[in-house]
């Protein structure tokens, strides 16, 4: 395994992606489903009966087949449709009811005679979030599909062929089972994605590749509350202050120690909004003596101040 394997495998061990809601939606042609934008969130199909259509944001047009699935991890607005032209309804418009907690059924009803001709999918609205690597999903493509994994990673057909017979089937307890498959096979995606090299590579990326700034990275991802300095993250690269300092803006538009301050506050939001930790304790474990220095710097990446980020985690609980 290379040195850039070796540091995504690490840095994504916090990745965090799973449904929120789930949608089994069974419907004859013609049929037009709109999804809008959903910032913060991916979207995941699978294919228990196709074929049908996705239409990304682009206007790209692929064709999706019985046992395919793609994610979608900007939440960028898309459509699936029986036909090019078919015309397409917020997916919001059609009625639904619930199956389980967190999953909802669309089209045909439990009990109804089974239409050979209906396409079947099963939907997730997903969290997704990859901590430190929070960059990382601005560079993936709008669309990924498995089925280019599929020659790679073999030992990702079977739990697609076991979503396709419980989507069809519909056996007791198919809804639970078929969000945590669901679940597996977005993150074997993105995994997939990762270990082939993240695409063309953003300069986050490209930083990860480079053998010196890779070493400099993972020690701020380790302790990120640790009292780093230019001077002491070019020595844990291998080089001279001016060579690490230019080495590291020319790959990735930024400054070693902002890139610093920015890897803190995304870690400070996960805390905070994610694991309810108090601010207090977040600013310390991030390195910071002050809280009102920590306050200051959160509010200049983040946009509003920690307080109010935590406020309104207590709200959403609150009204939940």
């Amino acid at each position: 395994m290379s040195h850039y394997e070796d540091l995504t495998s690490e840095l994504l061990m916090g990745m965090r992606l799973h449904g929120v809601t789930y949608q089994r939606i069974q419907l004859a042609a013609p049929f037009g489903l709109r999804y809008e934008h959903a910032p913060g969130r991916a979207q995941f199909h699978f294919v228990g009966r196709g074929p049908l259509l996705v239409r990304g944001a682009s206007g790209a047009i692929f064709t999706l087949n019985t046992g395919d699935a793609l994610l979608i991890p900007h939440g960028k607005p898309h459509s699936l449709l029986s036909s090019p032209d078919a015309a397409c309804e917020n997916i919001t418009a059609f009625s639904s009811r619930p199956i389980c907690d967190s999953v909802c059924a669309i089209g045909a009803p439990a009990g109804a005679c089974d239409d050979e001709e209906s396409v079947i999918l099963f939907s997730a609205c997903m969290k997704f979030e990859l901590g430190g690597m929070q960059p990382l999903i601005n560079t993936m493509p709008d669309i990924m599909l498995v089925s280019t994994l599929l020659s790679q990673y073999p030992e990702i057909q079977p739990i697609l062929d076991a979503m396709e017979r419980e989507s069809r089937t519909r056996h007791a307890g198919f809804a639970g089972i078929l969000s945590r498959l669901a679940d597996v096979v977005a993150a074997l995606i993105v995994r997939g994605w990762v270990e082939n090299g993240c695409g063309q590579g953003s300069g986050l990326v490209q930083a990860m590749r480079d053998p010196r700034l890779s070493k400099a990275i993972a020690a701020m991802h380790r302790e990120p509350g640790e009292n780093w300095t230019v001077e002491r993250l070019a020595s844990v690269a291998g080089c001279s202050r001016s060579v690490f300092a230019e080495r590291f803006q020319n790959a990735t538009t930024m400054t070693p120690l902002r890139y610093l301050t920015e890897l803190r506050m995304r870690l400070a939001v996960q805390r905070i909004v994610n694991n309810g930790e108090a601010v207090e304790a977040v600013a310390f474990q991030l390195g910071y003596g002050s809280l009102a220095a920590f306050s200051r710097a959160f509010k200049r990446i983040v946009g509003q101040p920690p307080g109010a980020l935590r406020a309104g985690r207590e709200e959403t609980r609150a009204a939940s």
